[in-house]
């Protein structure tokens, strides 16, 4: 799954929480909280492996189930001690989405269920000697000829749809991320 896949299921899925229970709109800080968690492992992982060499593959630490719960109660242990409960909420929230949602369209695409991938160090994937950049070309390269093709899978058709439903929510929530500094630079220029 792509970075900005994930940054859209977390954000889908942190809104729709957010209106259910606390009845309004996700904050600017718990917005970019939820959209940075969300990718967080492949900030860890895809550079240290690709680029540095450090980790054999692209889902090392970044991806393990043990780091991640262990980090997110850690989190949110921190952000409830400086009475920051919906920041740690967000980043535990979007963090633990990310690895369910790095296996689920595997198993949607051809069966095969790669729990593997969450479970370094115990067990370990293949590796790649190429660097971050040739990766990314690699696969993303693969991601846009398939949507140039004209030959959708059902999954890129169900990433458009959520990439739709997720601008019309963050819409109806007032942008936030993106509305907090616009409000702050009119602020300065109207004085």
């Amino acid at each position: 799954m792509w970075p900005w896949e994930h940054a859209i299921i977390g954000y889908i899925a942190f809104s729709l929480l957010v209106h259910l229970v606390l009845r309004r709109s996700p904050t600017g800080r718990e917005a970019v909280v939820v959209v940075f968690a969300s990718v967080f492992p492949d900030i860890i992982d895809k550079p240290l492996a690709w680029q540095f060499g450090i980790f054999e593959s692209g889902y090392a630490l970044g991806h393990s189930i043990f780091f991640a719960v262990s980090f997110s109660i850690a989190v949110f242990l921190v952000t409830t001690y400086y009475q920051r409960v919906n920041l740690g909420g967000a980043f535990s929230l979007g963090y633990l989405l990310h690895l369910p949602f790095d296996v689920i369209p595997k198993y949607i695409q051809d069966g095969s269920l790669p729990i593997a991938i969450l479970l370094w160090p115990l067990e370990k994937t293949e590796s790649s000697s190429e660097g971050f950049s040739e990766m990314f070309v690699y696969y993303f390269a693969d991601y846009i000829s398939e949507i140039l093709s004209g030959e959708l899978r059902g999954y890129v058709i169900a990433v458009m749809g959520m990439i739709a439903f997720c601008i019309l929510l963050w819409t109806y929530d007032g942008m936030p991320g993106f509305r907090e500094p616009i409000t702050y630079v009119w602020k300065q220029i109207s004085r």
